[in-house]
């Protein structure tokens, strides 16, 4: 992002239009880091992102709703229309009621039980389905584990899967045959007979 200054100023127009044309009771404060304070602009942003939107307001619940559905969507199109890089994507935060932040929590504490749980039973664990961002940050919460992880599924169910260190294959070997034994039943079970 070039001019932080610039964008903080076409994020804050952005969410002036959908305030007003969707009705929704919300403030915002668009805080850029490095930028000169304007209207709507902070230079003093937390954290690594360049550009950060915090919302407050009785209709941030419906921001929050389905696990942030609608707050991931508005932060998508504003790097949309800033016309950043999918890995430049990390340089736009939007937040409601430290949403955001709690769900960070929650994913570490998520990403220690997992690794108790697959150091005690060598058994690969399948987090529930996430965005991208909670994936990419379970991976990088996971990988100082010493086990291996690997995202699965796809579209809306896209996962995490950490699996057990390279040394312990046993239960690795033991739940791929689990899982080929399962599929073949489901499959059996659905063949056209004749």
């Amino acid at each position: 992002m070039d001019d932080v200054n610039q964008a903080a100023r076409t994020v804050a127009k952005f969410l002036q239009t959908f305030t007003s044309a969707s009705g929704m009771r919300l403030r915002y404060r668009v805080k850029a880091r490095g930028a000169a304070a304007e209207e709507g602009a902070d230079e003093s942003a937390a954290g690594p992102h360049q550009l950060s939107v915090e919302f407050i307001g009785p209709d941030t619940r419906w921001l929050t709703a389905r696990n942030g559905e609608l707050l991931n969507a508005l932060e998508h199109i504003a790097t949309k229309i800033l016309r950043l890089e999918p890995d430049a994507h990390d340089q736009v935060s939007f937040d409601a009621d430290q949403f955001k932040a709690n769900r960070d929590r929650q994913l570490r504490s998520m990403a220690e039980q997992a690794i108790e749980s697959v150091e005690s039973t060598g058994r690969p664990f399948a987090f529930p389905p996430m965005s991208s961002r909670e994936r990419r940050m379970l991976h990088m919460q996971l990988v100082d584990s010493g086990l291996q992880t690997a995202s699965s599924g796809e579209g809306p169910g896209r996962h995490v899967v950490l699996y057990p260190s390279e040394g312990d294959t046993r239960a690795f070997e033991s739940h791929a045959h689990d899982t080929r034994a399962r599929h073949a039943n489901i499959r059996e079970r659905f063949r056209p007979r004749s």
